[in-house]
């Protein structure tokens, strides 16, 4: 009898992270969420942290209530949130930790894909305690990375350490896309022999082309759930398509148990959104080997060119990459992820535009090298670069300030927050309160949520298509007894 093989769907959560910049409205996923919630899945991933800020301050939509109509439409399939660490400012309050998660139960949050950025096993601790604390299953992310220190006997060791959190399942996580089927084939049988028996999820992304033979290398190893997306927010930075990978295994003699014809509609709805709305659509990618030497997420490049353009030297983005990686290995080869990416990025290209290396340094680097965001700074590091980032008055004044864990009453005071639900606290405590009340006094974050209609409109979606193929030509569509004609001053 073949082996089944298990999917979890991120299209809601990190296939529009990765592709359409968390840009996709409560309304576009309303529709489609019974068909995800009915396919088969053990898991439908909705939530990053970070759509927090996205959804209050750009969508003006309540996070917390779309979470809320999203477990109301389904209801079979658990529901999961990737991250569960707060760490706005370097470290973890505790008790909004503990808040966050209550929250995040109520409103339908089963599930939680716990990572830091160091695969820190007390961080992993303290986040998964509170999630497990509010009922949610926690699910350790043992983020891959490549570098001196990423062996496989460190590995064996964050395995190892993270079965005796006990938690729900683990996740080897692969963000970056960095892994090959030949990397794949030897760590995913050390982490399987190290795991007590805990299951093993596969996630990796598409960056380097590579991301689907790694995942089908991963179950011929005897990883036997895997993460994938929908298109068209598969592919490209995103995780590889449910339906390419699912034809493998079945060609490869294994059971996937998910109903793709009920998910064709879903991959229509979004390309429908996707070509009206103007946001990308995921294609396989080239093999890319740079990506293994920079490692350098892609949305990272953006913000990187960014910043050189701004100071009109968008032409050394290149001198940029090749300094994040000299940067990278000073830092003491931190994992390539949020927020640690963005300190090695930005450093680098401040490093590139003003000609001296560490001459000038961002709040973060002192910070990262104080050990504000973890990790044995003071080993790791290079001892040079560490002085020099140090020997500045900033780094002597960002020193003197002491973290203090508050409680939730202290943090209530402070924000004058006293009478206001958990909801409100916590939305106070990530946000600023202006954007907070531009988002209640909004349509869409005051009234119903009014749902993206991608099916009775066919007419709409051909002028539509046909507008955007034309550019500002004229479009003209005629049978017998009807005419119409769009275009600028067109009769």
């Amino acid at each position: 009898m073949s082996e089944r093989i298990e999917f979890v769907d991120v299209t809601l959560r990190d296939g529009h992270q990765s592709l359409w910049a968390e840009r996709m409205t409560t309304g576009m996923m309303l529709p489609m969420v019974e068909r995800l919630d009915r396919a088969g899945f053990i898991g439908l991933e909705v939530l990053s942290p970070s759509f927090i800020g996205k959804c209050v301050r750009d969508l003006h939509e309540d996070p917390i209530e779309r979470i809320r109509l999203l477990a109301k439409r389904g209801g079979r399939t658990p529901m999961r949130v990737n991250g569960g660490g707060l760490n706005l400012f370097g470290s973890d309050q505790q008790s909004m930790v503990e808040l966050f998660w209550r929250v995040m139960a109520a409103a339908g949050i089963q599930e939680v894909r716990v990572s830091d950025s160091w695969n820190d096993p007390k961080v992993w601790a303290l986040r998964a305690g509170a999630a497990a604390a509010a009922g949610v299953r926690p699910i350790i992310n043992i983020t891959y990375s490549i570098s001196p220190r990423h062996t496989d006997q460190y590995y064996i060791e964050r395995t190892q350490a993270a079965v005796k959190l006990k938690p729900f399942r683990l996740c080897l996580k692969d963000p970056g896309g960095l892994l090959t089927p030949e990397r794949t084939r030897t760590l995913v049988p050390l982490m399987l022999q190290h795991a007590a028996g805990i299951p093993i999820e596969m996630h990796t992304h598409c960056s380097t082309g590579l991301g689907p033979l790694c995942v089908l290398e991963a179950v011929q190893q005897g990883i036997r759930i895997v993460n994938t997306s929908l298109p068209p927010l598969a592919d490209d930075a995103s995780l590889p398509s449910l339906f390419n990978v699912a034809a493998n295994l079945r060609a490869m003699g294994y059971e996937t148990n998910i109903d793709e014809d009920s998910l064709r509609p879903v991959s229509r709805h979004f390309t429908t959104i996707a070509r009206r709305e103007g946001f990308p659509i995921g294609e396989p990618v080239a093999y890319d080997y740079s990506q293994y030497i920079h490692q350098i997420p892609g949305g990272m490049i953006s913000n990187l060119r960014n910043q050189l353009r701004e100071v009109g030297a968008e032409d050394r983005l290149p001198a940029a990459m090749q300094e994040a990686v000299q940067v990278r290995a000073e830092y003491g080869f931190p994992i390539m992820v949020t927020p640690l990416s963005q300190f090695v990025g930005s450093q680098a290209a401040v490093n590139v535009m003003t000609g001296q290396r560490y001459a000038q340094v961002t709040d973060q680097s002192i910070r990262y090298a104080l050990g504000h965001f973890g990790g044995d700074v003071e080993t790791l590091m290079d001892p040079a670069v560490r002085a020099r980032i140090l020997d500045r008055p900033r780094a002597r004044e960002l020193a003197a300030v002491e973290f203090q864990q508050l409680s939730e009453a202290q943090i209530r005071r402070d924000l004058g927050a006293e009478g206001v639900s958990e909801d409100d606290l916590l939305l106070r405590y990530l946000l600023r309160k202006d954007d907070i009340e531009r988002m209640r006094a909004s349509p869409t974050g005051s009234g119903p949520v009014k749902e993206y209609d991608t099916e009775g409109d066919a007419m709409v979606s051909l002028i539509s298509e046909l507008s955007r193929l034309a550019g500002g030509n004229t479009v003209r569509i005629s049978k017998p007894g009807f005419s119409l004609t769009l275009g600028k001053g067109a009769p």
